[in-house]
Order: structure tokens, then C-alpha cells, then sequence
């Protein structure tokens, strides 16, 4: 049956406009390349820049891995392909600055294991555009990380207790506690000798994740973590976040190799 509709109005339903970060890419054909996409409008999602990698493509620039973008799409059989692609901001520092680009590569890396291909999330997008941004052009990304771990928790329903042992129920005293990342939050002494998948939290580190919980981003800046205490939020916040995951995140490894070589040329 011929469809009677204006073309103006076909093209329109062919094509869309979506405000996006890059997620990754990979080769795709002979010289294609598939893009995964964090995108305003519809969230995560994978498109095809068809010729993305000639040596002549103007769309290959503007399509690397954190980088914000407009683009416009045509809808394909199974995959939407990308026609037009034009940078808002590439965060360029991210690429200048080795441990910036591991902690951009964790924060998008999280971002993709813990979500699905299932539709428009705002708030995610803003808060990964906002932290690829705070990394980028802020001297301290432990700040803007940190930040994000636990705002991606909110968001994602995994919000941890840390107000009241989640085995009995009675407020957190001010005193060391456990941290049971089967049940979600925080266990008092007395019921943390149970659990033996419970982290050890001071008291002083469970103030800090509060404080990240519960604040405006500006208010987390101006607040000075210790050193030690930022070691303890780190490695509590992974073992809950690789616990959720049910595996091992890779881009630790990468950060912890790129510290390491740091403190060598110090």
C-alpha cells in the first residue's frame, strides 16, 4: 500500500535528534563502526556511523569515547544510524591527563554495566554529563567520583542504609560499624559479628558518605576527606558496587596502575 503521507512527514518519522555522550565504540564491517550511546532522549543506546573509519570521515572526530554530542539519526532495519554528528563538548582534558582518562573510563564504564537498552533516563544522563565535566575542568576528581557512585546508586535503586543498622533496626551510634553489602547498609557491631560478607566502616568515613548522600555537589567540595579516609569511601563503595554487579569492574586496575606510576616518577 503506497503511504499517502507528505514526504515532509515520511523524512520526519525516518529521522531524530538526540543530545548524547559516547559511551565506546567498536569496528563494525569493513569500515563502519558502532557506537553505544548515553543519550537525553532515550537513554542508552547503540547506532551505526557508517564509514566512521575513512580517513576522510567528518563524523569519526566527533564520536570518540566521552564526548557530547548532537546528532541526528536515521531509523534502520535493527539500528539507527548516525548522518550528522557535531561535538558540545569533548572534555578535553579527559584526554590530555592519564588518570583523568581512567577515572572518565570508570564512571562510563559503571554507567554501561549497570544499565539496559530500556529508554529515556534524564537524570542519569545529566549526571554523567555533570561528572565527565567535574573530572574534566576540577583539580580533584575523588570528589566528583565519589559523588557519582552514590548518586548512580540513588538513581538506580540501590541507595545503601546508613542511618540505622539494617539487620536490627537501631540509629547508627557514633562508633565503628560494618558495612553488608547483601543487605544494603550499615550493621552495628553487635550484628556485624554475624555477617561475614560485612566491610569494616569508621565512623568517620560513614560521616563522609552521609554527608555525599545526602548534600548538593557544591556543599561536597568543601569538605576536606583526609587521605585515609578517602581510601576507605573507595574501597567500600566498590566492594558494594562490584557486589551489586556480581562481578569485577576493569577500569580499577587500570586507575591503580596509572597511580602507581605516578608515585614512581614523583
Amino acid at each position: 500500500m503506497t503511504d499517502s503521507r507528505p514526504k515532509v512527514m515520511r523524512d520526519r518519522e525516518r529521522t531524530f535528534r538526540l543530545e548524547a555522550v559516547v559511551l565506546r565504540h567498536s569496528d563494525w564491517g569493513e569500515a563502519d563502526r558502532l557506537i553505544g550511546l548515553f543519550s537525553r532522549e532515550s537513554g542508552k543506546q547503540r547506532a551505526i556511523a557508517k564509514g566512521a573509519r575513512k580517513v576522510r570521515s567528518r563524523k569519526a572526530g566527533h564520536l570518540e569515547p566521552f564526548t557530547r554530542v548532537n546528532l541526528m539519526l536515521a531509523r534502520g532495519r535493527d539500528l539507527a544510524i548516525i548522518t550528522q554528528a557535531e561535538t558540545v563538548d569533548a572534555y578535553q582534558p579527559l584526554r590530555e591527563d592519564l588518570l583523568k582518562t581512567g577515572y572518565a573510563s570508570y564512571v562510563v564504564e559503571l554507567l554501561d554495566r549497570f544499565t539496559y537498552e530500556e529508554g529515556e533516563n534524564r537524570a542519569l544522563f545529566t549526571l554523567l554529563a555533570d561528572t565527565l565535566a567535574r573530572i574534566a575542568y576540577q583539580d580533584d576528581p575523588f570528589v566528583a567520583v565519589r559523588y557519582y557512585e552514590i548518586r548512580l546508586l540513588d538513581l538506580l535503586g540501590f541507595r545503601p542504609d546508613l542511618q540505622n543498622c539494617v539487620r536490627c533496626g537501631n540509629e547508627v551510634l557514633p562508633e565503628d560499624q560494618f558495612f553488608s553489602p547483601a543487605l544494603g547498609g550499615v550493621i552495628c557491631p553487635r550484628c556485624g559479628v554475624e555477617h561475614q560478607e560485612a566491610h569494616p566502616v569508621s565512623m568517620n568515613a560513614l560521616r563522609f558518605m552521609r554527608h555525599y548522600q545526602r548534600s548538593p555537589y557544591e556543599a561536597v567540595r568543601k569538605a576536606v576527606v583526609p587521605p585515609g579516609i578517602r581510601k576507605e569511601m573507595e574501597d567500600l563503595l566498590q566492594y558494594y558496587l562490584s557486589y551489586l554487579l556480581e562481578r569485577a569492574l576493569n577500569s580499577p586496575n587500570f586507575l591503580l596502575m596509572v597511580r602507581q606510576n605516578g608515585r614512581e616518577k614523583e
